[in-house]
């Protein structure tokens, strides 16, 4: 993957949507510094018939990354699992995927996949989420093969979101908000009963098992732990 960093003084939106178009290729990412929050209203609205492309916005630095099929791969069988996890648990979860999310002038991200949980139902029915008003997802799974996800998470904080799962293609974590700041740890606050850093051996297995064979390896290693309680 090749990273390319650019230092752009509140470039016009059209400008920067024209020169992520033509610059960025498949798994490649751009970093733009100086960049204004009605710059990132912006592009969020001129890309939204082409959304390829996925925005990060943090305290003026904007982030443009083109996912691979590596990467929604890992994506979707993350996914897969929280719902399976759910699902034997018999727990209510919304699951709202790569919703743009924002805390205006400050952060804005669009996670790789994202959950309401413990909170779902003071989401229940909503078409929009504001921040301002309405809790944050309760997990966020950020998948790391092209990209990291680590300059992401201050965005993530800003938002309040309490756990991060993170997969960078060797290495499942954990981790959760304290004091600001992400730390890993060995117990989701979303499903605590479970020994979840274990994932990471399922993970290992996408590129060579069959997905539905994969997630039913899942679903009964999790059914086994759930007799174990």
């Amino acid at each position: 993957m090749r990273a390319r960093t650019a230092i752009v003084q509140r470039e016009p939106a059209s400008h920067i949507a024209m020169t992520s178009n033509t610059l960025l290729q498949p798994t490649e990412i751009i970093h733009l510094s100086g960049i204004s929050w009605q710059t990132y209203e912006n592009l969020l609205t001129e890309l939204s018939a082409s959304r390829r492309l996925r925005l990060t916005y943090n305290r003026g630095t904007l982030e443009i990354m083109v996912p691979s099929p590596e990467h929604e791969r890992y994506k979707k069988v993350l996914g897969r699992f929280v719902e399976t996890i759910a699902e034997e648990l018999e727990v209510n979860i919304q699951p709202l995927g790569s919703t743009t999310f924002k805390r205006p002038e400050l952060s804005g991200a669009e996670p790789d996949e994202c959950f309401y949980i413990r909170n779902v139902k003071f989401i229940k029915g909503k078409k929009r989420i504001d921040l301002q008003q309405d809790p944050p997802p309760d997990l966020v799974v950020e998948i790391d093969i092209n990209s990291s996800s680590k300059s992401r998470f201050q965005a993530y904080a800003d938002m309040g979101v309490p756990e991060i799962w993170r997969y960078d293609g060797t290495i499942f974590s954990i981790n959760i908000l304290r004091d600001e700041k992400y730390i890993a740890v060995d117990q989701s606050l979303a499903f605590p009963n479970l020994p979840l850093t274990e994932i990471a051996d399922f993970l290992l297995q996408v590129q060579q098992k069959d997905y539905l064979e994969l997630v039913s390896d899942f679903r009964s290693w999790v059914r086994s732990k759930i007799d174990l309680n």
